[in-house]
């Protein structure tokens, strides 16, 4: 397999999410951004655009805010980008398969836990909440059932006694955003190494990607 560059489409919403789409723009060419559309925010209730949009603009790669993931004209559009990856961090919708189908090998996504714990929505108050020593993130392949795909990557963070949300979320986004590459430099050597959920593991040929 070629050791170019992946065409990638990204998608995210929150501050969260733009060290990683920082990260692919320099080393991967990110093809296209998705996001959800601007809402109103803050006492005024301005309308206002995601952070990734705002990061995405600053960086001319085309923004897609679709109102439904599964109309036709929106998958379309994707598809015509014949991405070879989805890279997906911290959008806060469930993805249809129809979307993540598209690429030519598979869609991955950044989980700011070491899954299987704290799958699901916001797994770092929750850490803190419940008195974890570590957390960490997790890049794992997608499926259409929340955190249930197989587990490409992890790296584990240790929570400091003055995390908050906050803090321990920004420390997640940057080690995350590294990990994606890492885990993408897996996918250009044409092999990967998953971890499934019963601790067993396999390797992965993607020479039989579609």
């Amino acid at each position: 397999m070629s050791k170019g560059k992946l065409s990638v489409v990204f998608i995210g919403t929150p501050e969260f999410s733009c060290p990683s789409l920082e990260k692919l723009a320099e080393k991967e060419k990110v093809v296209a951004v998705v996001t959800q559309p601007d809402k109103p925010r803050g006492r005024g209730k301005k309308i206002s655009p995601p952070p990734v949009k705002v990061k995405a603009l600053q960086k001319n790669i085309p923004v897609y805010q679709p109102d439904n993931l599964n109309k036709l004209c929106f998958l379309e559009k994707i598809e015509k980008l014949r991405p070879d990856l989805i890279v997906v961090v911290a959008f806060g919708k469930i993805l249809p398969g129809k979307l993540l189908n598209i690429p030519k090998f598979f869609p991955i996504n950044l989980h700011p836990s070491l899954l299987p714990k704290y799958r699901g929505p916001a797994p770092v108050p929750w850490a803190i909440i419940k008195g974890e020593k570590y957390t960490g993130i997790t890049v794992q392949k997608m499926t259409e059932k929340v955190d249930e795909g197989e587990i490409i990557l992890q790296k584990k963070v240790p929570i400091a006694a003055n995390d908050t949300s906050d803090s321990l979320s920004k420390k997640l986004s940057h080690i995350g955003a590294e990990a994606l590459i890492e885990a993408i430099d897996l996918i250009k050597k044409g092999k990967i190494f998953a971890v499934e959920k019963n601790s067993r593991s396999r390797d992965y040929s993607l020479a039989a990607g579609r």
